[in-house]
Order: structure tokens, then C-alpha cells, then sequence
């Protein structure tokens, strides 16, 4: 079982979450003046991070287990929500950045798929409620550097 900790901090006007990991809290925005900024993630914005950082996670194991050479895998996740409350997300997508040396495009495809088609548990969670689609590009480091 997993347990996070919300606590509403008032006076910096935001929430702070802490899980598992001592130590370690993320920044929510809370309710705030009229006029101040923002003090963090969104509580939806953070679902899409959480999108990114699963699926990201599997396809780092996944083509690590296949013996590509990655050096960086970043996900850029938007989401679409509905106009009217409670705003639910209608369509996430999710696109991978995948750099190495040597990196075959089929196993980061393969990785890709199984990552948002099998083992992301978030994406597991929203699926049947929102579509969930995802495309990658491979960045050849090797050839970046020739």
C-alpha cells in the first residue's frame, strides 16, 4: 500500500506532499490571494507528471533490459480537459525524447508501447476514463557527435 501526506500550508498560500521517501515533498499550488502567483504544480498538471514519470521509468528498465545504450528519455505530457467541472482529462498525450548511442528505434518503440499499453500503473489507472496516446523520436548521440 502506498500513503502520500497533504498538508495545506496557508500562510505560503500552498499544499506540501510527502510520501514513502523521508525527506523528499512536492510543491502543490492552494488557494491563494487573488493576484499572488502560483506557489507550484497544479494537483492535475502533477497527474501528467505522474504520466511522464511511470512510463518513462518502464521504458528506462525496458530498453535497458534490451541492451540499448540510453543516455536520457524526456516525456512531454498534455492533456486536454473538459470545459466544464470537474474537468476531467479527456485526452493525454504523451511524447518521448529517447537519446543514446546505437538506440534502434524498434526496441524504443516496442518499449514505448509497453510501457502506456502494460506496465505504467498511472496510465493503467486513467485508462477507460481518458485516451491515452503516445508517439517518440530517437536522438542518435553517436551520430550527433561524428
Amino acid at each position: 500500500m502506498r500513503t502520500v501526506n497533504v498538508e495545506w500550508r496557508p500562510d505560503e498560500q500552498r499544499f506540501t506532499a510527502s510520501g514513502t521517501h523521508p525527506g523528499h515533498t512536492i510543491t502543490l499550488n492552494a488557494p491563494h490571494e487573488a493576484g499572488s502567483p502560483p506557489t507550484g504544480f497544479s494537483p492535475s498538471e502533477l497527474l501528467l507528471a505522474g504520466v511522464g514519470a511511470c512510463a518513462a521509468w518502464d521504458v528506462v528498465e525496458i530498453l535497458r533490459k534490451g541492451r540499448q545504450e540510453v543516455t536520457g528519455v524526456d516525456v512531454r505530457v498534455t492533456g486536454e480537459q473538459r470545459p466544464e467541472p470537474p474537468w476531467a482529462y479527456e485526452r493525454i498525450e504523451a511524447h518521448f525524447v529517447v537519446r543514446g548511442r546505437g538506440i534502434r528505434p524498434a526496441f524504443v518503440e516496442r518499449a514505448v508501447r509497453l510501457s502506456c499499453e502494460r506496465y505504467c500503473s498511472v496510465i493503467a489507472t486513467l485508462r477507460g476514463v481518458a485516451e491515452v496516446v503516445s508517439t517518440f523520436e530517437v536522438i542518435d548521440e553517436a551520430s550527433v557527435e561524428a
